[in-house]
């Protein structure tokens, strides 16, 4: 794999040809990786895969024409084609009035900050083999395990470099590394699967293989023997693992893109309180060693800490240079580009802050109510913001959780939602996407 300089390199010789050729302007995008995982399954090895690859994006500019383009093939002579190509592809395009790189005076300048994204290790695989049989064991020994979908580990590491035509170089690696396991309890028509995982930047600060596999397999034990829930308007609390997927779909609102083409149930919404006065949404690109941290964005812009959602007001939207230009408004940092297709918009590491009350205390007065552990589809409407989804985790009776049930839906109207959301105190910063407990009241929720 290329050292970050090395792949800054790339990216600026292909700029260069790219100018060489004719383009008004271009930018390149360089990624190398090389991914090393292993899973395990009844305590036998079932799977070592090591990958290694590299593919550079050109985006070509012939005044307010563009395409993109991509390659793996990194020959002299596949590149001169690439450029060769892209100009040819760019002529024929049709005018986009917004198209263009971010305004020079935009960009990032000086150093980057040490986000400490690369620890520089590379594990042996047989390390990697001893923490998924760990993993798996542990989960397998949990009473009413039946089981195994396998204990996984892997490691990797990769290389990002940016370049345009316009004075930008930015580059930086990173690696990561994930541990996980997956097991059945029960049998027959109860059987039921749960999991556990975790994710991190440095080898060293994995989660212990037994945590995780004694957390996977009681997980599923507890989901044993679902009962039935009658249908109706209840509360409805999302445990943390699946209540980032609410903050997802506000990214999805936000997003410029959405924005532009009048295709978001927020469109209006800018500077309006959209949720409860006690949630507040963080955005923070600089976080040391976030699984989402990034010094610049894929246009070069300086990322910047922000809040998306300041004390429940919509606070700004997610722009890029392209859809800050058609909104007359300034670019965010939040670019995002892969080396296929024009940059698009995103986030990075996400938190709601924590609220005031315990999840216990938070569930206290709910006489009947569902704790979701578990989302299935994706029935959301991004233009009216409708939800209808599958859902399974554990029935709330006066209070306390209770057994579990599954195959139900929930429903409701994201603004509704949003607007009733109450946060609990149990953030735990450890996903790309962090939310504590939250709880959203009168959403249906239909049963059997």
């Amino acid at each position: 794999m290329l050292t970050p300089n090395e792949a800054q390199e790339r990216a600026h010789s292909l700029v260069q040809a790219a100018m060489k050729s004719g383009a008004s302007a271009a930018d390149a995008i360089y990624i190398c990786n090389a991914t090393t995982q292993v899973g395990m399954r009844l305590g036998v090895l079932e799977d070592v895969e090591r990958s290694e690859g590299e593919t550079i994006g050109l985006r070509y500019f012939d005044g307010q024409r563009s395409a993109t383009i991509s390659a793996s093939d990194m020959s002299a002579d596949a590149l001169d084609t690439l450029v060769e190509r892209a100009g040819h592809m760019a002529k024929a395009a049709p005018e986009d009035q917004y198209a263009g790189l971010a305004d020079a005076e935009l960009l990032m300048t000086g150093p980057s900050p040490d986000l400490a994204l690369d620890d520089s290790g590379d594990p042996d695989p047989q390390i990697l083999r001893d923490r998924a049989l760990e993993a798996e064991d542990a989960a397998r020994a949990v009473d009413g395990v039946t089981n195994s979908e396998g204990g996984g580990a892997s490691a990797a590491r990769a290389a990002v470099a940016l370049s345009t035509s316009h004075g930008f170089d930015g580059c930086y690696s990173g690696s990561m590394y994930s541990l996980s396991a997956s097991v059945l309890a029960g049998g027959g028509s109860d059987m039921q699967r749960d999991y556990a995982s975790h994710s991190i930047r440095h080898f060293a600060e994995l989660e212990d293989a037994a945590d995780i596999g004694r957390h996977a397999g009681e997980r599923a034990v507890a989901r044993m023997n679902p009962v039935s829930v009658k249908s109706g308007a209840m509360p409805v609390v999302f445990d943390p693992r699946v209540g980032g997927t609410l903050v997802g779909h506000l990214l999805g609102a936000i997003s410029g893109q959405a924005i532009a083409r009048k295709t978001s149930f927020l469109l209006d919404a800018m500077g309006e309180q959209v949720f409860d006065s006690g949630v507040t949404l963080h955005d923070n690109p600089h976080l040391v060693q976030g699984l989402r941290s990034k010094a610049f964005d894929g246009e070069g812009l300086p990322t910047q800490a922000r809040k998306l959602i300041d004390a429940g007001r919509l606070t700004t939207w997610l722009l890029n240079a392209a859809t800050a230009r058609q909104l007359k408004l300034a670019p965010t940092g939040h670019a995002t580009r892969g080396t296929a297709g024009s940059p698009g918009t995103g986030a990075s590491n996400l938190h709601i802050a924590p609220g005031k009350t315990s999840p216990a205390e938070l569930m206290a007065d709910v006489k009947q109510g569902i704790y979701v552990t578990e989302l299935i589809g994706m029935g959301v409407n991004g233009v009216t913001g409708d939800y209808s989804r599958g859902a399974g985790g554990f029935l709330i009776q006066d209070g306390e959780i209770g057994p579990a049930v599954s195959g139900i839906t929930i429903a409701g109207n994201l603004k509704d939602m949003f607007a009733a959301m109450i946060p609990a105190s149990d953030l735990d910063m450890r996903r790309s996407v962090n939310v504590p407990t939250l709880r959203v009241d009168g959403m249906t929720v239909a049963g059997d």
